[in-house]
């Protein structure tokens, strides 16, 4: 008897490429929240993101902290160092959920 409709390889291929097509969708920040997430990058944090790391979207060139354009993290790495600091950069704890997934967002999107 002869199966018909994808075959598992077709399957696999089929849920793969709707998996990443969301991801992709789910990571493009509007443009507010772009801005959002920029603007605490420059100037919404203490420390501010810019003096200790490059990101050559926002015009910082900090050699602290790991070159953002060179490492590409994505949101989920960024939110975890955000959150709870990583080597010499310290946890941000004053910021909402909202201001980390903001700043996560933008700096995931401003490295593609």
């Amino acid at each position: 008897m002869m199966r018909r409709g994808l075959t598992r390889p077709g399957l696999t291929l089929t849920v793969a490429a709707v998996l990443s097509l969301a991801s992709a969708l789910a990571c493009a920040a509007d443009p507010a929240d772009a801005e959002a997430g920029r603007a605490l990058f420059l100037k919404g944090t203490t420390p501010a993101c810019v003096i200790c790391h490059t990101l050559a979207d926002a015009g910082s060139t900090g050699t602290i902290g790991p070159n953002l354009d060179e490492l590409k993290p994505d949101a989920n790495r960024v939110a975890q160092a955000v959150r709870n600091g990583i080597g010499v950069m310290p946890a941000f704890e004053a910021l909402s959920d909202e201001q980390v997934q903001a700043l996560a967002k933008y700096v995931s999107g401003a490295v593609r």
